[in-house]
């Protein structure tokens, strides 16, 4: 497992790390002393398990568990601290584990020997529309043959699961192009690229045809844009997919 710990005291850090480094499950563990520091490496690194203090200067603990929780699904949190009174907040944010001062490496053990029988989420993908579009895998930026095919992802995202036909997505993507046949022959193209491409991460049911409609399956991606509609939450801060200029219908919808 790749792991990190956060704690934004010296000594209980390292007496933490040691406990965590302990565990012959454990084949990398990385050290924070802010919650800051521990998102930005976290976006374009994979972790399967954060040991996260809860009582942080910043943000803190529970808030930042939460933001884990929408750039890595996948990620299993457990939180350190010691105060019992922490235990509801961290139920309710759904952690894998909880762990009272001062913590052993057989209490660590323990958790994590609970974690391995937890099924894995099988939503790969995180994809982040507020903001730029972005698709990452494991926590790592997707990258893609050519940026046509991901901004035709970004055009299936925005219908949240409702299909679209080869032509509709040409008048998205070519608004000016009134050539069909060119148009649609860069159409296809683009579509095995981004196939290939979902494939090559293991995503490819990510990606529906059904007839001559295209779409993508919502159920299989971990979205802000779909986990706003749906729960209302994360918070919409007014910027929606901004390297695509077809995007503001959407941002307007949004802010009404």
């Amino acid at each position: 497992m790749i792991a990190i710990a956060v704690d934004d005291e010296h000594p209980m850090l390292q007496a933490l790390a040691e406990a965590v480094e302990a565990s012959p499950d454990i084949r990398q563990l990385y050290t924070f002393s802010s919650c800051s520091s521990a998102l930005k490496w976290m976006e374009s690194n994979a972790v399967d398990v954060a040991f996260l203090d809860i009582s942080m200067r910043g943000m803190g603990g529970l808030a930042l568990a939460e933001k884990i929780g929408q750039l890595q699904p996948s990620c299993k949190i457990v939180f350190c601290t010691g105060y019992e009174q922490y235990a509801l907040e961290a139920i309710h944010l759904r952690c894998s584990g909880y762990l009272i001062k001062p913590i052993t490496a057989q209490a660590v053990q323990k958790e994590l020997d609970h974690i391995k029988k937890q099924p894995m989420s099988d939503k790969k993908l995180t994809v982040k529309c507020f903001g730029s579009f972005e698709v990452l895998c494991n926590g790592r930026t997707l990258t893609f043959k050519r940026t046509k095919a991901k901004e035709l992802l970004a055009v299936l995202v925005d219908r949240n699961g409702a299909g679209m036909t080869g032509k509709q997505i040409c008048a998205v993507l070519w608004p000016e192009d009134s050539d069909d046949t060119k148009n649609m022959d860069y159409f296809r193209h683009l579509m095995q690229d981004l196939r290939n491409t979902l494939d090559g991460v293991g995503a490819a049911s990510v990606l529906c045809q059904e007839g001559y409609q295209y779409r993508v399956d919502p159920s299989q991606i971990n979205c802000d844009y779909h986990n706003y509609l749906q729960y209302g939450t994360p918070a919409f801060l007014g910027e929606y997919m901004t390297q695509y200029s077809w995007a503001e219908d959407t941002c307007g919808l949004l802010q009404k």
